[in-house]
């Protein structure tokens, strides 16, 4: 009788403990300034409950916060419940960590320079994912890039297009006007709004050496390059650099073997704005127009010719003439100009121009 007690003693703490083993709290990873809101957020997998957390110091594992400031949510995604845990009125300096029973957060710092350099910090992701020439991985690649297709002129269909540069896409090697012209304006806008936040520790090719010319700028720069690569002339616009031929395993750049029936690691087609339909086998987009990628060339041409004036008056000039057009162009094309698929039948589904 005492070993059945005891087993199910056993079991019953086990009970008690194991939800909080699929249960975690995420902390904003910077950290957090004294006087600023200060929230840590726990999911859980398993339908636990949550009273109460405390504030451990990350030097010595002593308590040093407590609170009962929670709000409970029911479930989202894959967790069935989570708790949103408010440590605001701690304000206290140093390295913490938050603890509910026995989940602990990772250790994050709280103190007055947290967000110091964090502008220019976010930079170094935006290098690692140009194409071309790469500091980062002290290597170039595709440099053969590219062919044209779709273009309404068969003469010109198929036949080499300069379109070097600008940023690799989410972890693969796909290159988009829809999200590469995005960055541009948000980097540029950024600088327009704060340049007093940011520095000048790297060149024009990313290299680490100032000069004179805010990070920010060089970086928005070589967006605005392969920008002016894909819209060459007026009405000849590219919305998209090669397609999702090029899922086919993990690589570094200099090592693509994505082959577009140019020979492995050969040239990769430039898709042309139809303002149709378009993917390169059966899978096709819903393209109605031009407007949502003219819209996006106008824009970063307007604002980069703007800011860019004072470091490339030339450059500057031709963009500024090229956002005109571009904006013109979009007026004549209305709709809506989507990515293009081939393996599979996904692309960037663009709603409104």
């Amino acid at each position: 009788m005492k070993k059945i007690f005891f087993i199910s003693l056993i079991a019953g703490i086990v009970s008690c403990t194991s939800g909080y083993d699929n249960s975690w709290i995420r902390i904003n990873q910077l950290g957090y300034m004294p006087g600023t809101p200060k929230i840590a957020v726990m999911v859980s997998k398993e339908n636990v409950s949550v009273s109460e957390f405390a504030i451990y110091s990350a030097v010595d594992d002593q308590e040093v916060f407590r609170s009962e400031e929670i709000a409970e949510f029911d479930e989202w995604g894959a967790f069935k419940k989570g708790f949103r845990l408010d440590f605001t009125q701690f304000t206290d300096k140093g390295e913490f960590y938050v603890k509910v029973k026995n989940v602990k957060s990772p250790v994050f710092r709280i103190d007055n320079d947290v967000y110091a350099n964090t502008a220019d910090f976010i930079l170094n992701y935006m290098r690692q994912q140009r194409c071309g020439y790469n500091t980062f991985y002290n290597s170039t690649c595709h440099q053969n890039d590219g062919f044209i297709i779709f273009h309404p002129d068969a003469e010109k269909d198929s036949t080499y297009i300069d379109v070097r540069g600008g940023w690799h896409d989410a972890s693969d090697y796909l290159q988009y006007v829809t999200t590469s012209a995005n960055a541009v304006y948000q980097m540029l806008f950024a600088y327009r709004e704060n340049p007093s936040i940011f520095g000048d520790e790297y060149d024009a090719m990313g290299n680490p050496e100032s000069n004179g010319i805010p990070d920010i700028l060089d970086e928005a720069k070589w967006g605005l390059d392969w920008l002016d690569r894909m819209n060459p002339s007026y009405g000849e616009m590219y919305n998209q650099l090669a397609d999702d031929r090029d899922h086919i395993g993990y690589k570094l750049p200099a090592n693509d073997t994505a082959d577009y029936g140019r020979g492995k690691g050969g040239a990769r087609p430039a898709y042309f704005c139809t303002g149709e339909p378009q993917g390169s086998e059966k899978y096709k987009n819903r393209a109605t127009g031009i407007a949502s990628t003219a819209g996006k060339y106008a824009s970063a041409f307007a604002l980069g010719g703007i800011l860019l004036e004072e470091y490339y008056p030339e450059f500057s000039e031709n963009i500024k003439a090229k956002a005109i057009d571009a904006y013109k162009w979009g007026k004549l094309n209305p709709g809506v100009c989507q990515t293009a698929p081939h393996v599979a039948a996904y692309f960037y589904e663009e709603d409104n121009c």
